[in-house]
């Protein structure tokens, strides 16, 4: 590959422009009481999926820019924002660190690490989402109503995680040979 800094900086464009659309407009809102909300959707597995093809910064970074704007646009996601970057960094920490997948041509073995790698990811996110929540409308804004609404956001992080590990694994390993095949697959050290 010639460019391989200006490959890693469109996929990263391209990670977060498909994790802003994928949690923007393919989301299903759940209302909670008191004017809270939260919501089942797969942008988390664009942020994971980016980590397993770019790496735990760039992967990341596109998946955490990605869903920022969307957290940004909709001030009931605002506090979330920061742990998408931690998703990423930890996912591709655990991918290409430690279980090597981009170097390794054992497919049980990758296999096994995204695997890994995504659930490692996602029970970060699973820990933290409803935690950062918690807190944020408990001690910060006194909303009485945080313990209901810590129910409802730990069950639909919880469903997120395990639909995002899925479809995470399931696209990068269909990617993967398609992307050794054309050249356009990056080792990642």
């Amino acid at each position: 590959m010639r460019n391989e800094k200006v490959y890693k900086l469109t996929l990263t464009a391209l990670m977060a422009a498909l994790s802003y659309v994928v949690f923007t407009f393919l989301q299903i809102k759940i209302a909670l009481p008191g004017g809270d909300a939260t919501s089942l959707h797969l942008g988390n597995a664009v942020c994971v999926l980016g980590a397993l093809l770019l790496g735990g910064v760039y992967g990341g970074l596109g998946g955490a820019i990605g869903m920022t704007i969307g957290d940004l646009l909709d001030p009931v996601y605002i506090i979330y924002a920061p742990k998408t970057f931690c998703i990423g960094l930890i996912t591709g920490l655990v991918a290409h660190k430690i279980g090597k997948i981009s170097t390794s041509n054992d497919t049980k073995h990758v296999l096994k690490w995204t695997v890994i790698a995504s659930i490692c990811g996602m029970v970060f996110n699973m820990i933290f989402d409803p935690l950062v929540g918690y807190f944020y409308k408990r001690v910060i804004i006194g909303k009485p109503a945080a313990e209901v609404t810590l129910a409802w956001n730990i069950a639909a992080t919880s469903i997120n995680a395990v639909l995002s590990v899925i479809a995470a694994v399931a696209i990068y390993m269909a990617l993967r040979p398609a992307l050794r095949k054309s050249g356009l697959f990056m080792t990642i050290k």
